[in-house]
């Protein structure tokens, strides 16, 4: 898609040849982040010293690549077309759930292979996720993607955001033509910034292990179900079916289900902060 970028360039800088892109660099830092925090805390809370570092070797190429899988199945009309193109993930093409299914499970192989509990896990790192999640929307607002339909600059300035946000919304869509977008990269961004406290408000409650987990999977359920609704780039699965909604809705059942059901059954109870 020819978007018309009026304010910012999407590339910082080259090397050589090679346009090194904001979207990457945003990345990359939410990454470092992730693992700063999630190490901290690992610490405090027993895993062993560099546990995430291990993590992170098989979580991040995994991650990508179903990324990358998750696309391509969803656009499968596309790439099965254009085999050629499916590994062509530099011109774009990446799914956050795919990212979030692949670190998932990888997660959860590697606490089995290293005999500590996927839940504990899961609960210490899901805030650093987010972190990730926070930062790497704003790739796309650098990229000029995952926008909304189109509003009016009124609305946009009523939302109280600065003027570079409302500038960058000001897009040349293929369909729609040069008009206003909401800025659905900052409404999820901004969620998940409600989100991030929450988790560590209830890092405090100290609640039974897992519910921090769980909890995330709720909240980002809830809010990435309305924002999706509201994007032009959506994946479908079949019809006006957008696949990032029916995931959301499995992941709040998935949440819901397990938090109740954990709480009735599991017993003894093991909290976030037992060792």
């Amino acid at each position: 898609m020819d978007f018309l970028l009026l304010d910012i360039n999407p590339i910082a800088f080259h090397i050589g040849s090679i346009p090194v892109r904001w979207y990457g660099i945003l990345i990359a830092l939410g990454i470092v982040l992730a693992y700063i925090v999630g190490q901290h805390e690992g610490t405090k809370r027993g895993l062993p010293k560099d546990f995430f570092a291990d993590l992170l070797i098989w979580a991040i190429p995994i991650s990508i690549a179903s990324a990358r899988i998750y696309y391509v199945a969803m656009e499968w009309e596309y790439y099965g077309a254009n085999p050629g193109k499916i590994i062509q993930i530099w011109n774009g093409g990446i799914a956050i759930h795919g990212a979030l299914i692949g670190a998932i499970i990888t997660a959860y192989v590697f606490c089995r292979y290293k005999g500590i509990s996927f839940l504990k896990v899961a609960d210490i790192a899901i805030p650093s996720v987010l972190i990730g999640q926070i930062i790497g929307r704003w790739g796309n607002f650098m990229n000029q993607e995952a926008y909304g339909g189109p509003v009016s600059e009124e609305f946009l300035r009523s939302l109280m955001i600065p003027d570079f946000i409302i500038n960058q919304m000001y897009i040349n869509d293929p369909v729609y033509g040069l008009a206003y977008f909401h800025p659905t990269f900052l409404y999820e961004s901004m969620w998940n910034v409600v989100g991030l406290i929450l988790l560590l408000v209830l890092r405090k409650v100290n609640l039974h292990r897992g519910e921090i987990f769980f909890t995330y999977l709720i909240w980002y359920g809830i809010g990435r179900f309305f924002i999706e609704g509201m994007r032009t780039d959506s994946l479908y699965l079949v019809g006006e079916l957008r696949s990032a909604q029916v995931v959301s809705i499995l992941g709040i059942i998935i949440g819901v289900v397990f938090i109740i059901y954990r709480r009735v059954k599991v017993r003894p109870i093991v909290r976030y902060k037992d060792k």
